[in-house]
């Protein structure tokens, strides 16, 4: 059997995993919910929930791939007790990558036409607000474009990794993430010296206590537990997968809290690129794609130099989408390797093509099959694509993981401490055990069903029900894998 590769270096694994870790979230999402909310108040409490909630997890991520030295798919069978059902959560996890990457290589797509556009002076002639919006319409609207840009995305990226784990995902995002993070710091510093760019600094950072009242104590609360449970893309694999490459020297609560520093300051600096900028030029700080494809190239069409800096925020936006789908396509590798025996080309050549055909529903949803509106109005398959993942894969694949390390249903406490520990550095707090064991599954579970709630409360019953029923199908599921075999917690 080949012997499985592992990262050249430390740096290496935390750049990495940091890659998978830093996404269009980060960018689109953070800054708006964090000046809405309450500014530095808000940062405050997210940062609070990301140390209880997310890093907690990606330590158990870490430490199921480095012990098993396996994929999603093969890792829980290498190390759950004799009996456990806990395997059968590894085709779930690798459906999940997959289904990711089923809407990610198109929005990694956007970014790089973007990219092009402001490289090649797309939007370097003065246009209107309403003429920067007819872009991405024009985008949306064509199939034929918004597929070649998908493909490119995908083709570079399994380029990148059939060159293997060294020489091409480690490798490419060493460069990557080193060039999002020199370029995320140059465009922060250039927003700061806009006109005006003052103001969106203090709606960002000075904490707002009237916000917080008039959002509630709850909502804000929420808002900031749920952006501290996702930012770090836990759940399905995609930080174990890095786990199963890495050394043994280093131990995984210092890497953790590295990768966990790296996404949150990639988040802060967003926010100190859009929101001073947009303050510049008195446009609202909206979150979502409009901010990325309308708002933001609205700016940069106004602002002197706007072509240069465009296409540098277009190349730190390629960089974190594509760091991104580097990663979860060697998730993809890695299970398909593990379950199949399958050799790293063919598992690329396959997996090449089945990632192409499976985009074709997302990028035909805003044009073709726009009439499909699965989660209500507005909505289209990229919605639902992203809400199997994020609203359901996700948060149940991380409880999955938690009591995986931390009962004896699973791996257990002291295996887990123990790989946890294994190397030079900081020590996984022990006295985190109850916490991880009664606390932290109903937390996540609260945070599951609030998401339900809000996705559908306000379309009625009609919309509701089914879904709940969808809800409770999965959790049925997540519970029959967990506690098919009684032992005490």
């Amino acid at each position: 059997m080949q012997k499985r590769e592992t990262f050249s270096s430390r740096l290496g694994f935390i750049l990495v995993s940091a890659g998978c870790a830093v996404g269009i979230g980060n960018v689109w999402k953070f800054p708006y919910i964090c000046g809405k909310f309450g500014g530095a108040a808000f940062i405050l409490i997210y940062l609070l929930f990301l140390a209880i909630l997310g890093f907690p997890i990606l330590v158990c991520e870490f430490a199921v791939g480095r012990s098993s030295r396996k994929s999603c798919v093969a890792s829980f069978q290498v190390l759950e007790p004799k009996g456990s059902r806990f395997h059968h959560f590894g085709i779930l996890g690798m459906a999940g990558n997959i289904l990711l990457m089923m809407f990610y290589t198109t929005v990694a797509g956007w970014m790089m036409c973007y990219f092009w556009k402001s490289l090649t002076g797309g939007f370097s002639t003065p246009m209107t607000t309403d003429q920067v919006a007819a872009q991405f319409g024009s985008l949306t609207a064509n199939p034929g474009q918004m597929l070649f840009w998908a493909v490119l995305a995908t083709v570079l990226s399994f380029g990148i990794c059939a060159l293997g784990v060294v020489k091409g995902v480690e490798r490419v995002s060493k460069v990557m993430m080193t060039g999002l993070l020199g370029l995320i710091v140059v465009l922060a510093v250039h927003s700061l010296t806009l006109p005006g760019a003052m103001d969106g600094v203090k709606f960002y950072l000075i904490p707002n206590f009237q916000a917080m009242a008039e959002q509630g104590m709850g909502n804000v609360i929420f808002a900031a537990m749920s952006q501290a449970f996702f930012t770090l893309s836990l759940g399905i694999g995609s930080m174990a997968i890095c786990g199963s490459y890495k050394e043994k020297g280093a131990s995984l609560t210092g890497d953790a809290l590295s990768v966990t520093v790296l996404d949150t300051f990639v988040a802060l600096m967003a926010g100190l690129i859009i929101i001073p900028a947009c303050f510049s030029f008195g446009i609202q700080p909206d979150a979502g794609p409009s901010l990325i494809f309308i708002t933001l190239p609205n700016i940069f069409n106004q602002m002197a130099g706007g072509r240069i800096w465009g296409t540098l925020f277009f190349l730190f936006m390629s960089f974190a989408a594509i760091s991104t789908v580097i990663a979860v396509f060697e998730n993809i590798l890695a299970c398909s390797m593990d379950l199949w025996k399958w050799s790293r080309n063919k598992a690329v050549a396959v997996n090449l093509i089945a990632i192409i055909v499976l985009s074709v529903p997302c990028v035909l949803g805003f044009n073709v099959l726009s009439s499909i509106q699965p989660l209500g109005p507005g909505s289209g398959i990229l919605d639902l694509e992203d809400f199997l993942v994020s609203n359901n894969l996700l948060p149940l694949g991380s409880v999955v993981y938690l009591v995986f390390c931390v009962t004896r249903y699973g791996w257990g406490w002291e295996n887990f401490l123990a790989e946890a520990d294994t190397g030079k550095g900081l020590r996984f707090p022990k006295w985190l055990r109850g916490y991880m064991t009664w606390v932290l599954p109903v937390i996540i579970l609260g945070i599951y069903l609030k998401g339900y709630w809000d996705m559908f409360a306000s379309k009625g019953a009609s919309y509701l029900l089914p879904w709940l029923a969808v809800a409770a199908a999965f959790m049925a599921f997540i519970g029959w894998i967990i506690f098919s075999k009684k032992k005490a917690w």
